[in-house]
């Protein structure tokens, strides 16, 4: 039998392996929550931005575009048909642009490409909608022939386009501030490096210990 020195021994080296082996090993335990590993890819629904005055207006730019397109579509005849296209082109791309907008935006998927510009982006898309809404609504009401559906898609039209106008503000606003923001961040930056480089000329202490 072995006494109490030697099962010491013996337990003090099997501690001992046990923790190098499980050092070695690749398969380290996690403490990440169970939570975060699930889900398709990390996605999660950014709540705060739906919530928001963007994420709302977003919504209801998809909604009134949705529901100008399907109002002209209900049209069977036209006579001329060249307002009705047109407004059909402009509410269908208009639906398609800012509905891919909003699921980036509300998926934080636009975080992963940082090299595009999404605030200009946002800006440009309602801009452009804007005076496309604008355009293909005026001209509609001109050609139109007073039909139910014609006269909801042109109030639509309307709305979009109003809808639209105001996140064109809001847009130009936060493009504005973020380009402050980065101006100035740019602007420290160089200051400090200035700063550093002046401190190292003036230290030839520095720069013997560099050597």
């Amino acid at each position: 039998m072995r006494n109490g020195e030697d099962l010491e021994g013996f337990d003090g080296e099997a501690s001992s392996a046990s923790m190098i082996s499980a050092a070695s090993s690749p398969y380290q335990p996690t403490t990440e929550p169970v939570s975060q590993r699930r889900g398709l890819g990390g996605l999660r629904c950014d709540l705060d931005y739906l919530r928001g005055t963007l994420g709302k207006m977003k919504v209801a730019e998809v909604v009134l575009a949705l529901t100008a397109f399907i109002c002209i579509e209900t049209i069977m005849e036209c006579s001329p048909c060249e307002g009705l296209y047109f407004f059909e082109f402009v509410s269908c791309s208009a639906l398609v642009v800012t509905g891919a907008l909003l699921l980036l935006f509300s998926l934080n998927l636009h975080t992963r490409i940082p090299q595009i510009n999404w605030n200009l982006t946002d800006l440009v898309n309602t801009g452009l909608s804007t005076f496309f809404f604008f355009i293909a609504s005026v001209v509609l009401a001109a050609l139109n022939h007073k039909t139910g559906a014609e006269i909801a898609a042109v109030v639509f039209g309307f709305l979009a386009m109003a809808v639209y106008a105001v996140n064109t503000y809001l847009a130009v606003q936060k493009w504005r501030v973020n380009s402050r923001q980065q101006t100035s961040r740019q602007t420290s930056d160089y200051i400090r490096a200035r700063t550093e480089s002046r401190e190292v000329v003036h230290r030839p202490e520095i720069q013997r210990l560099d050597a």
